[in-house]
């Protein structure tokens, strides 16, 4: 009996010595859980923190580089428009290439080519703008009388006919505004001449060098599928620019003498005027109508006494752009390359912003080469059509 009393004893003991360190296992465990929880918490922390500043680090390089791209728009805007125009002359450049002509040659062709149709539309303008700088007495005096009807209900203004006229200036006062203006005119006349310059020299030696440019960036790349999307991304960008731009000029000169012939109608000055300038306009997107028809409507109103006929032009080439902007572009076009119209309004605020009025021009080629390049590099995640069995 004593023999079971002390091996009971004994179990017990060890049933306690058992338990006491189950209870120690589990306060460790749950210490070194404590401990994996809190360096885990720490981890994504840690992880928050480096993710923070990567981000930052990058919206530090965007701003830096737009900062860069305001800075340096005398240099880059000619560069750019150079190189933009010389990608939608690429299909001319390769089917000259294709007939034997020398690359050198090729650009000098090209470059000449672009020169020659901005001289020519100098030229053209020339005529009506010397016209139109005569009758600038008259109009302003028109505007004058249509407009001041109206501005004398507004008391507030202070405005009234002796607003508008002008008063006798001496000698040295007229010598004076002279050189103020030949100043401003110097000051904007040169930087818009080395621009030119720029330009032309960047297209030529973009042309001539252009297959050994396309080596260059191709050639960048390590491995043969990333050589391969480079080479269909560039080909792909020089056939929607070179398409598209060919196409939307045919469809815009249209526009253009639709426009002539609506202002000669209407009895509106040089009406080829108003035909170049809807031409060059229908090349931005929304804002471009919407500039050229208010500018139709106050020049109609100016013009004419009867408002309705004086809005008559502004409504036809309202009209006239909308029905081929959505019913014959389409057509030509396709729905491939349609953008976004809200990205399309959003990258024209944005480059007008930064670069005037250039920048509203290269914001729809801009947005076309970022479309392209996108639609190329997610190429194989498109859904591809079920081919019957």
């Amino acid at each position: 009996m004593e023999f079971d009393k002390v091996a009971a004893g004994r179990s017990d003991a060890t049933a306690a010595q058992g338990a006491g360190s189950s209870a120690r296992s589990d306060t460790s465990r749950g210490q070194s859980g404590d401990a994996e929880i809190a360096h885990l918490a720490d981890e994504q922390g840690r992880d928050k923190l480096e993710s923070a500043a990567s981000w930052a680090t990058i919206g530090i390089f965007l701003l830096l580089a737009l900062a860069a791209v305001y800075t340096m728009s005398l240099i880059l805007i000619p560069v750019t428009l150079a190189v933009v125009v010389g990608m939608i002359l690429g299909l001319a450049a390769e089917k000259l290439s294709k007939l034997g002509v020398p690359r050198v040659l090729n650009a000098v062709i090209l470059s000449s080519g672009v020169a020659l149709v901005i001289f020519l539309i100098i030229n053209a303008l020339a005529g009506p703008v010397a016209k139109l700088a005569q009758q600038a007495p008259d109009f302003f005096q028109r505007t004058s009388d249509r407009l001041m009807p109206y501005l004398d209900r507004f008391k507030w203004l202070h405005i009234s006919s002796e607003t508008f006229q002008g008063s006798p200036i001496s000698i040295s006062t007229l010598l004076e505004n002279s050189g103020n203006v030949l100043h401003v005119v110097s000051t904007s006349l040169t930087p818009a001449i080395v621009q030119i310059l720029i330009f032309f020299a960047a297209l030529l030696l973009f042309l001539a060098g252009r297959m050994s440019l396309r080596k260059t960036i191709i050639m960048a790349f390590s491995s043969r599928p990333s050589r391969l999307t480079a080479i269909r991304i560039i080909n792909a960008v020089e056939r929607v620019l070179g398409f598209y731009f060919a196409t939307a000029s045919l469809i815009y000169a249209g526009i253009g003498v639709a426009m002539t012939v609506i202002a000669y109608v209407g009895g509106m000055s040089v009406p080829v005027l108003w035909g170049v300038f809807a031409f060059v306009s229908s090349f931005i997107p929304f804002l471009g109508v919407a500039m050229m028809t208010i500018a139709l409507a106050i020049a109609g109103i100016i013009t004419h006494s009867d408002i309705i006929f004086g809005l008559a032009p502004a409504v036809a080439f309202f009209a006239v752009h909308m029905t081929v902007e959505n019913l014959v572009f389409p057509a030509v076009m396709g729905r491939q390359w349609e953008l976004n119209p809200f990205v399309v309004f959003l990258a024209i605020i944005f480059w007008t912003w930064m670069w005037g009025a250039v920048g509203a021009m290269l914001a729809l080629p801009l947005s076309l080469i970022v479309m392209t390049v996108i639609d190329e590099l997610f190429i194989e995640e498109k859904a591809q059509p079920q081919l019957p069995g």
